[in-house]
């Protein structure tokens, strides 16, 4: 199916109005002036978002754009109160962040199960029975439950995951997934293979990190070129940073710094992050040129290691370095 990653959606929600008060006046055989016995009216349903950590995309929520709760019930005679509206539940992937039509964050859900109200339903207005006193014996008044406005909101997914693979296209940021999970993306030999983010569990001894394969960014992303800088907002998200380079680039220090400096052109704090930087497919280098490129690197204050997901050279140190690095990551 294509275009069935989607991260980014605008959706219609309005919670449930509340209920109208009831005016009315007990009445029996025996009892022909009783007093006020309107009930309140019901509370309107609440909007409520729950993370779920089944959901990968927004695309349940494509033919689906509008959610409006139910409106409480008006209030009836005998002091009885309307029902409530039913609350409306919208599932989203874990990760979503939500924002007003100023682009304003509302809320972010980070957990599975996490539960939050969105939009809150309104109160239920009160009876005349509410509005009796030692002045007012019969008052012929009750509220209007309140309305509720509806609201366009956008639903942004950043993917939460521990490692973000970052690189021009072609350096093997998709074949290293392949290898160190058990993520299938597709691999070819031409630029932009990957056009959506995958992620993979890596297993280290008894634990396990995530790990997202970003798409390719090249020079001038943040003018659009490429994929531009679409898919970056994912990498917000992850702890450390691997940068892969592949060894057959000419000029390795020159793409390290492009991809520097798009990363800072889309938010700048993404250079304040951990970061660990690779030379994929070493298996196409002899040792005298590792060498060169370890002085080259080594200048920058930049240690770097030197794998291959063909002949698995360098892959459990790889493995082994992001994990102390995502662990000193959650220790700060």
């Amino acid at each position: 199916m294509k275009n069935c990653f989607v991260d980014f959606i605008k959706i219609y929600c309005k919670s449930g109005d509340g209920g109208a008060g009831c005016i009315h006046f007990y009445r029996d055989r025996y009892v022909s002036r009783g007093g006020p016995d309107g009930g309140t009216g019901g509370k309107g349903g609440d909007i409520i978002l729950q993370g779920n950590s089944q959901l990968h995309t927004f695309l349940h929520l494509r033919y689906n754009k509008h959610w409006i709760a139910k409106s409480g019930l008006p209030g009836k005679g005998n002091n009885i109160t309307g029902s409530n509206g039913k609350d409306l539940l919208i599932e989203v992937p874990i990760g979503t962040v939500v924002k007003d039509e100023k682009k304003n964050i509302i809320m972010e859900i980070t957990k599975n199960f996490q539960k939050e109200i969105l939009f809150k339903g309104g109160k239920g207005g009160k009876g005349n029975t509410f509005f009796k006193n030692s002045i007012y014996q019969s008052p012929c008044y009750a509220q209007p439950g309140i309305k509720t406005k509806g609201n366009w909101i956008f639903l942004e997914l950043k993917i939460l995951a521990d490692v973000g693979f970052i690189g021009f296209p072609n350096t093997g940021k998709s074949t290293l997934l392949s290898v160190i999970t058990k993520a299938k993306p597709k691999i070819g030999n031409f630029p932009f293979t990957t056009k959506i983010p995958h992620i993979g569990v890596v297993d280290v001894d008894f634990n396990s990190f995530l790990a997202a394969d970003i798409p390719g960014i090249i020079e001038k992303a943040s003018e659009g070129k490429g994929l531009g800088h679409y898919f970056l907002r994912h990498v917000e998200r992850n702890s450390v940073l691997l940068f892969l380079i592949s060894s057959d680039t000419k000029d390795k220090k020159k793409e390290y710094f492009i991809l520097l400096n798009e990363l800072k052109k889309f938010n700048s704090n993404l250079l304040n992050k951990k970061r660990l930087l690779s030379i994929s497919k070493s298996d196409l280098i002899n040792d005298e040129n590792k060498k060169k490129i370890k002085e080259c690197f080594f200048k920058l204050k930049e240690n770097i290691i030197f794998i291959s997901s063909f002949t698995k050279e360098g892959l459990s140190e790889l493995i082994e370095k992001l994990w102390n690095l995502i662990r000193l990551e959650t220790r700060e």
